[in-house]
């Protein structure tokens, strides 16, 4: 069921439209322009109607455009070719003319919402990287993070080796993007590598690619990340992890640009910007010999230090309020906020884990709150919060996320007689990312010819 606000005061019109949608749709009249504007600042609607005779009703179009972006206005009015131009023209979607037929209202709306569903796909396969990694919306009002943010905005036109330290969980993937997609290279490609997560002899390969024949398995030649990065930007999380061997492979290859295959003698070239990432202290590596000197000055051209929760708490309220509309757009649910008891939790409270537990403790309690606030019951954090003796959360929290999202995709697919594509369509995913969730979580049915 999809959530639709509308603006209006004309009694007529608000039952014309409770009868042609109230049975599929949930239906919410606010008729003032600044109740709007409150509201989708907490809440996400699928289609916004604005009668045009509402004293205000060009400027409420004017001021939900900024907002909702996304979301399609449909406009009510009468005949006057000016005001349709007009209300075209600032970004409606459709114009219904009064009186209204209830069948043009139907379709109207079946209109706007697979033009959205339309649009939301290319956006998806586009990835907007422009609109994600746009700098000027990074949440920074801390001295540090502000101090970082503006060292980003210099060096994003230049072609500089970055190094990037700062604790797990600070962002520093997220900012190595915001870095390639704010610079010349945005057009081309971004990839990513985690040095941990392979072996030496892998990692090798990964990096720059080996010849058929090159090793056992190697039974067809394969195109190496920085290959594949040509013209663009490769980003090496975790270089700490880097073996001796790979580390000298890896300072020829800042140097010259030059590398080799694995099991190849032919030298390529391949013009990238690199971006390390690591959240070791490389000098004390180096004392220890586990790290190249040499290496360690080439990498580290310019350094951004991306500061730890703990040093950036007047970001925290900011950056909950983000993670919470994200997981409320992601999970459909309506909440508005915080118990400002929760946020002052939040500020105490050390976050080992920095960014990704804050958004993981959120999506956990926008899964359990049954209210339209987050409150202190809903949150359960890894460690205790020193300034608070009680017990913070209920025992039913202690469920693990993947059980409450097994629960809610069985629960989806029973209401939907396990038909998986109306199931996707009532949960708000894709088919494909249904089937993805389904395998994922072991999920099986009789009727399903694949789990017989």
């Amino acid at each position: 069921m999809s959530r639709f606000l509308i603006a209006t005061e004309e009694l007529s019109l608000q039952n014309l439209l409770k009868d042609a949608l109230g049975s599929k749709h949930e239906l919410e009249f606010l008729p003032y322009k600044e109740d709007i504007l409150k509201k989708l600042n907490r809440t996400l609607y699928e289609l916004i109607f604005i009668d045009m005779e509402l004293t205000n009703g060009i400027e409420l179009l004017e001021s939900i455009k900024p907002i909702a972006p996304t979301v399609p206005v449909i406009a009510m009015g009468s005949n006057r070719a000016e005001l349709v131009v007009e209300v075209i023209k600032k970004g409606a979607y459709d114009f219904l003319v009064k009186p209204i037929p209830s069948e043009k209202v139907e379709h109207s709306v079946e209109k706007a919402l697979q033009n959205k569903s339309f649009k939301g796909e290319i956006d998806y396969l586009r990835r907007q990287q422009d609109v994600i990694y746009d700098i000027d919306s990074i949440i920074a009002k801390s001295p540090r993070m502000k101090m970082a943010v503006s060292m980003i905005k210099k060096i994003c036109k230049t072609d500089s080796t970055i190094s990037m330290t700062g604790e797990t969980g600070t962002g520093k993937s997220f900012f190595a993007g915001t870095i390639h997609f704010n610079s010349y290279r945005k057009k081309r490609p971004f990839v990513t590598i985690n040095c941990a997560n392979l072996p030496e002899s892998l990692l090798e390969s990964e990096l720059f690619g080996h010849e058929k024949g090159a090793f056992t398995g190697a039974i067809r030649t394969r195109i190496g990340r920085f290959e594949q990065a040509n013209g663009g930007t490769v980003f090496l999380d975790e270089i700490g992890d880097l073996g001796p061997a790979l580390q000298s492979k890896f300072l020829r290859f800042l140097d010259e640009r030059t590398f080799e295959r694995l099991g190849g003698n032919k030298t390529m070239q391949s013009d990238v910007r690199i971006i390390v990432a690591t959240n070791k202290n490389l000098e004390e590596e180096i004392s220890k010999g586990k790290f190249r000197e040499d290496l360690y000055y080439r990498v580290n051209v310019i350094n951004i230090h991306l500061p730890s929760f703990r040093e950036r708490v007047e970001d925290i309220e900011d950056l909950s309020y983000y993670f919470l509309k994200r997981h409320c757009r992601n999970i459909k649910r309506d909440i508005e906020g915080f118990d400002p008891e929760a946020l002052e939790m939040f500020k105490r409270y050390k976050w080992p884990g920095n960014l990704r537990e804050l958004s993981n403790v959120i999506e956990r309690a926008v899964l359990l709150s049954e209210d339209t606030m987050i409150k202190m019951d809903n949150i359960l954090l890894a460690r205790d919060v020193s300034s608070f003796e009680r017990d913070v959360v209920k025992e039913s929290s202690r469920q693990s996320l993947s059980d409450i999202e097994r629960e809610s995709i069985i629960d989806a697919l029973e209401k939907c007689l396990w038909i998986q594509k109306d199931a996707a369509e009532k949960l708000g995913i894709s088919k494909r990312a249904l089937n993805y969730k389904i395998k994922r979580l072991g999920i099986k049915h009789v009727r399903w010819r694949k789990n017989k």
